[in-house]
């Protein structure tokens, strides 16, 4: 087996928008292509970013992890409860894609605190049912700091760290990102505009629809 290339795609916004007659959305991020030989012919294999495994507490006190979105499609984002900045206009926004998609069991939504150190269970707990949210439908996470912005800088490749010159102390994207039922990432959407917030909520069934083909 040998190793071709490794080929890095920028997660921007532009990317959630592929041509209409594209059948299936892309999928997002790193990936490695190598090459091997298969019943004496050689075959191109490629190997496609995945989020990695992780673990976190919700605001029930539940244990969130990789299992939890086992065989769901889910929309992930960070946030923080005191963002004095864009958290806001992002959970009015996704709000808006909960609605959506409530009854539907194949569809979750993970959204990350980057300031766990504030942002405990109860915090967190206070901060849905404001938004008035289920928790089994939409799980806003806290945990180790480290764990938290390895998951965004790494797993999600967006920006999500602490940063003193930032209004509120943090810094992190404004990003919603569609992940599939493979842990891979099929769009990323900015989650402070409405216009790409409703591309989002039109990409989800085209994604489901994926699985329904059997695809």
């Amino acid at each position: 087996m040998r190793k071709l290339v490794i080929v890095f795609f920028i997660l921007t916004f532009s990317c959630s928008a592929p041509h209409k007659e594209d059948p299936k959305l892309p999928i997002l991020g790193r990936r490695e292509t190598t090459e091997k030989k298969v019943n004496g012919k050689m075959v191109i294999d490629t190997t496609y970013h995945t989020v990695g495994d992780f673990k976190f507490l919700d605001q029930d006190s539940n244990w969130v992890s990789q299992e939890t979105f086992k065989d769901k499609i889910y929309v992930a984002d960070f946030f923080f409860t005191s963002c004095p900045t864009i958290c806001p206009k992002m959970k009015a926004q996704m709000l808006r894609v909960y609605d959506q998609f409530l009854d539907n069991d194949e569809v979750l939504i993970l959204s990350h605190s980057i300031d766990p150190e504030t942002d405990s269970v109860g915090r967190l707990r206070e901060y849905a049912e404001r938004l008035g949210i289920k928790s089994e439908k939409w799980h806003m996470v806290t945990g180790e700091k480290q764990d938290i912005y390895k998951m965004g800088q790494e797993s999600y490749i967006v920006t999500a760290k602490e940063d003193e010159n930032a209004e509120g102390g943090f810094l992190h994207s404004g990003a919603f990102l569609l992940v599939d039922k493979n842990r891979q990432i099929r769009g990323v959407y900015d989650g402070t505009d409405e216009m790409k917030v409703d591309k989002l909520i039109q990409d989800i069934p085209r994604l489901l629809g994926e699985y329904q083909k059997g695809q």
